[in-house]
């Protein structure tokens, strides 16, 4: 049984649909909307709006971590705009392309940056989504958790931490935990290249020292510092930063 999984679209519907070639599944573990591309100002939602110049803007306030000048920034550049119509029409676009391009079969979860509840209307038939849910995929049981927890980039589906919890919870003993964001450790929160830590999960991190899956899957930090390690019995793997590399990360047994 070989398995792929991805995770960190955002717009790269291109290489998601050859994502699938060679596996019999495909995971995918969320962000499958472009907002902004950081390597890229010139691509996604915010660019397509504002242009280039402001996107610049934007990324560089955002990395210095000056969120409330961020925030300023984006209340000038939306004021007399419908904000929600206009990024729903832009996403709207983005997931017409991206399902259609998913594989049969297909297990996905949500992203921090997704909008779950437009996913009904365009996952087809094959393609199961799980929150909060498991699954049997060639006998072994996988565990899916969707979204992010609470961040100051304020991105859409951010889940409080009680709920989170809930949803790890809910999964039971699993072969394979899956996730958005990664357990919280240090070394996998950390992106080398925006320097910060982004989000991680304690309640990830507890089921993994007490149920012990054989893997925990994840992605959400595009550049981490450790890609990969074992924490008791589990081999945590960030499954790579799809947008940039093009490339799945094969699960074989």
């Amino acid at each position: 049984m070989r398995v792929h999984v991805v995770s960190d679209v955002h717009g790269n519907s291109t290489d998601l649909a050859r994502a699938g070639d060679g596996a019999d599944a495909l995971v995918c573990l969320g962000d499958l909307i472009l907002f902004l591309d950081y390597a890229d100002h010139s691509r996604g939602i915010f660019p397509d709006l504002f242009g280039v110049a402001n996107a610049d803007r934007l990324v560089e306030l955002r990395t210095a971590r000056r969120f409330d000048e961020a925030r300023e920034l984006g209340r000038r550049l939306w004021d007399g705009i419908d904000r929600e119509s206009a990024i729903e029409t832009a996403v709207r676009k983005q997931y017409a392309e991206l399902f259609a391009a998913l594989p049969t079969p297909t297990y996905a979860t949500y992203g921090n940056v997704d909008i779950p509840r437009l996913w009904p209307e365009y996952a087809g038939p094959g393609t199961t989504v799980l929150d909060g849910e498991r699954v049997e995929i060639g006998g072994r049981v996988f565990g899916f958790v969707g979204g992010g927890l609470p961040s100051p980039m304020r991105t859409p589906y951010e889940v409080d931490w009680d709920a989170y919890a809930a949803k790890v919870a809910a999964l039971g003993e699993v072969d394979v935990l899956c996730s958005h964001i990664p357990p919280e450790v240090p070394e996998l929160c950390y992106d080398t290249v925006a320097r910060r830590f982004e989000r991680g999960s304690s309640a990830l991190l507890d089921a993994i020292r007490e149920l012990r899956p054989a893997y925990s899957l994840f992605g959400h930090v595009h550049q981490p510092l450790a890609r990969r390690m074992r924490i008791g019995a589990t081999e945590c793997v960030n499954v790579g930063h799809f947008a940039s590399t093009g490339r799945p990360w094969a699960l074989q047994w």
